[in-house]
């Protein structure tokens, strides 16, 4: 979003196949300063279904992200490759995400909106290219479930790392 070299864009974009992917999904951040790993204060998602050749952006903090959501969208939608009808992609802010009850969940939002995304695309029909994932996500991102996601993570790293220690020994 923020490469500040076009050739460095390509050079990233062009190895992941975007064109061939039905689903892609893009973590945005509203840090402005590439030399800023740790900058940035907000995470929301662009998701990217070729079926409805559509960017749809979610942000569980009423649109905060929706200017470098916009931003990233106009930097890869040309490496998407064109629809049948020969148009580009289009974009949509969705007004319906799910939204945060506090000031720090925007992480776990993104992770828990990708995943019913995923779970969406891997297990619904999709006879209707009109018919995506939103009330799907509607339903099973709630501040409960995005809860219960905070000590999955945790369990999940907890076990990792027990792994990891018992591979070093």
């Amino acid at each position: 979003m923020q490469c500040p070299v076009a050739e460095a864009m390509r050079d990233f974009l062009e190895p992941l196949h975007l064109s061939d992917k039905a689903l892609a999904l893009f973590p945005i951040n509203d840090n402005d300063d590439v030399n800023m790993a740790e900058g940035g204060s907000h995470w929301s998602l662009l998701a990217y279904y070729r079926n409805a050749n559509l960017f749809v952006h979610h942000d569980s903090c009423r649109s905060m992200n929706a200017s470098p959501a916009k931003k990233l969208y106009k930097a890869v939608v040309g490496y998407m490759g064109l629809s049948e009808s020969g148009s580009k992609a289009r974009y949509l802010e969705c007004t319906d995400s799910p939204r945060q009850i506090n000031g720090y969940d925007c992480g776990l939002y993104v992770t828990a909106i990708a995943r019913v995304i995923c779970d969406w695309h891997v297990n619904s029909k999709k006879t209707d290219a009109n018919d995506l994932w939103f009330s799907a996500v509607k339903e099973q991102v709630t501040p409960s479930a995005v809860s219960c996601m905070r000590s999955d993570i945790l369990a999940l790293i907890r076990d990792l790392m027990a792994r990891h220690s018992e591979h070093a020994k």
